[in-house]
């Protein structure tokens, strides 16, 4: 780590500069300069970007005990100990670990539980739940033109059901019969998501006539 040529202060911590106008957290930038200014008044400094103590005043108190008005330093690097190439944001500031360990977040499964009502893999890592596939990766399959792949993780991989249809009304029937027609004569087995099914089902349960077309490609 490299050190400081004023005091030799080595810091604690490196933050890449690219993640501030990214993440849009200026009240770190405000808090460093305010909080290299506080340690050197011995004061307590309010450094927030709401309505805290003004960067001028902080700078000007930097400028009085010898330091660079915007917060910058001359570090030394710790292998060569020679200069850096340019000045280096920094001063003292609060930082907290976050408690999301990767360690924790580390999943994955290959059969395992279904919800009872879509007969979908269950969510989550604490029920054992599958990987999901969301909004966004399917609109990067339908991209690259991955048709197969989706079929296989959206439908057969993950709730695949085989319906009857009846030809002549468009219901769901059952192997052999279909409840409408009162036959069983026309009947077409449809491979299709379970989820799609109970759909169809519960839109009948509202008393909306949803039928199924089916047609030869």
């Amino acid at each position: 780590m490299p050190f400081s040529e004023r005091n030799g202060i080595c810091p604690d911590l490196v933050m890449n500069p690219h993640g501030f106008p990214s993440r849009m957290t200026v009240g770190k930038m405000i808090e460093l300069i305010s909080g290299k200014a506080g340690v050197l008044e011995g004061e307590c400094k309010y450094g927030t970007a709401f309505g805290g103590d003004k960067v001028e005043e902080m700078g000007k108190i930097l400028v009085k005990h010898g330091y660079n008005f915007e917060g910058k330093d001359l570090l030394m690097s710790g292998v060569n100990g020679e200069p850096l190439q340019c000045f280096v944001f920094s001063g003292p500031i609060f930082y907290q670990r976050l408690k999301h360990m990767v360690q924790d977040k580390m999943h994955a499964r290959s059969r395992g539980p279904k919800s009872i009502l879509t007969r979908q893999p269950t969510e989550g890592r604490s029920k054992d739940g599958g990987l999901r596939l969301g909004e966004m990766e399917r609109d990067c399959l339908v991209g690259y033109g991955a048709a197969s792949l989706m079929m296989e993780r959206l439908m057969i991989s993950s709730d695949l059901f085989v319906v009857y249809i009846c030809n002549a009304c468009g219901f769901i029937g059952y192997e052999g019969n279909c409840a409408y027609c009162k036959t069983g004569k026309d009947l077409s087995s449809v491979k299709m998501p379970y989820a799609c099914k109970l759909l169809l089902q519960e839109l009948q349960s509202m008393n909306i006539k949803t039928q199924v077309r089916l047609s030869d490609l």
